[in-house]
């Protein structure tokens, strides 16, 4: 099958040839010949091929690029599902078990799939739809998740999707029978509530999978605040594992809801459980008693969602963990990250460390954390790397 050619101007192959999977609009030598979400096929200024990738026409990334290959290619149904079934196995290899049934299973470019996000949890595949193209491929994919023994499929359609990148898909169910939105998912033998249809991103933070392990292993006999806690995933995962007392904080009472819903699925002592509706922030700096805590959690949202916001975020990290230096019991853990994909992991230490400065306490780097496996990172794409986070000890 022939499809419309975007040919690159002279001497801007480089970075496809590096494998990166993204054009910029500045680097196309004439007009494409084709609509918002078609396949192109993408040339060098000479006329050679050198992958397949969806066009858009309404972002500066103009085009995404999700084969590499300088041979003719027919992008069909079982291309689409040979992709998936590439992802599956990896999954199913490392992450899936009888003690965990929730993963990232297609991890946008991480998997050669880039504009697309699919998390599973147990029997429901979440599929979040970032660009037109992804309409092409949707069909193909929604059959294969099937087959992978997935009943319903939720469909994550954001504003800005349907704004920026004209994405004419709805929120909603897809094709088969709507499921109920709240699911029920095992992780590393703990059980937690997810919301599909409500929830932040596709229900449940899948990537603080590792983290909240390592937590747990901390948290035998210490009191541990987990700010930001959105429905408790750290907090359960403290309880579980002998915390003394722990506290969740968030801002929305309905997350807070859900958290003690979790710690009692988990049959933990709920007197050990208490939660506070309120700003991170402020609960830092007004309600945290200096040097109570054993442990802090700071897991906010992402501070910079665009390059303009970096400079303000900067600021946000610096004092968020300036709070925590303050608060923490000496000889205490504080467990901080950044989801921020414009925040890198360089640029993050340097915030944590203008805190530490200035709460002129001696801290040390235990871990440096990351995504885990199921949310894999392709070399040739680093913008793929987003989540950082550090443990430190706090003299």
């Amino acid at each position: 099958m022939k499809y419309p050619v975007l040919k690159l101007k002279k001497g801007r192959e480089r970075a496809v040839l590096h494998r990166h999977p993204w054009i910029f609009s500045g680097a196309i030598a004439e007009p494409v010949e084709a609509g918002n979400g078609e396949i192109v096929e993408i040339q060098d200024y000479h006329g050679e091929r050198l992958g397949y990738g969806f066009f858009s026409t309404q972002s500066q990334i103009a085009c995404r690029i999700f084969h590499f290959s300088r041979e003719l290619c027919t992008i069909d149904t079982a291309f689409w599902q040979q992709k998936v079934a590439d992802a599956y196995r990896l999954r199913r290899r490392f992450v899936i078990s009888d003690h965990t049934n929730a993963y990232r299973l297609i991890h946008a470019e991480g998997d050669g799939f880039p504009g697309v996000i699919v998390d599973v949890y147990h029997e429901v595949a979440v599929v979040q739809v970032l660009i037109k193209g992804v309409e092409h491929l949707l069909p193909a994919l929604a059959e294969v998740l099937l087959s992978y023994g997935v009943r319903f499929i939720y469909l994550n359609v954001k504003e800005v999707a349907q704004r920026i990148e004209q994405v004419s898909l709805e929120e909603g169910w897809y094709a088969a029978a709507p499921g109920s939105p709240e699911v029920e998912i095992k992780e590393n033998g703990l059980r937690f509530i997810v919301d599909v249809a409500r929830g932040q991103k596709t229900g449940f933070f899948l990537d603080q999978r590792d983290n909240r392990r390592l937590l747990g292993s901390y948290s035998r006999g210490m009191r541990v605040l987990n700010t930001f806690s959105y429905t408790g995933g750290f907090s359960v995962y403290a309880l579980a594992h002998g915390a003394e007392l722990v506290h969740s904080v968030d801002i929305a009472p309905a997350v807070l809801e859900t958290a003690a819903r979790n710690v009692a699925l988990n049959e933990l002592p709920q007197e050990k459980h208490a939660s506070f509706a309120m700003d991170g922030f402020k609960y830092l700096e007004k309600q945290t008693p200096d040097h109570f805590y054993d442990i802090i959690v700071l897991d906010p949202p992402a501070f910079a969602k665009n390059a303009r916001a970096v400079p303000n975020a900067m600021r946000g990290y610096k004092a968020l963990n300036l709070l925590a230096f303050r608060k923490i019991k000496p000889g205490g853990l504080v467990f901080t990250f950044s989801c921020s994909g414009n925040i890198d992991k360089d640029m993050f230490r340097k915030a944590v460390f203008a805190g530490a400065a200035d709460a002129r306490r001696d801290v040390r780097i235990l871990h440096q954390l990351t995504q885990p496996i199921d949310h894999p990172v392709n070399i040739y794409h680093p913008e793929g790397e987003y989540l950082k986070g550090l443990v430190l000890y706090v003299e």
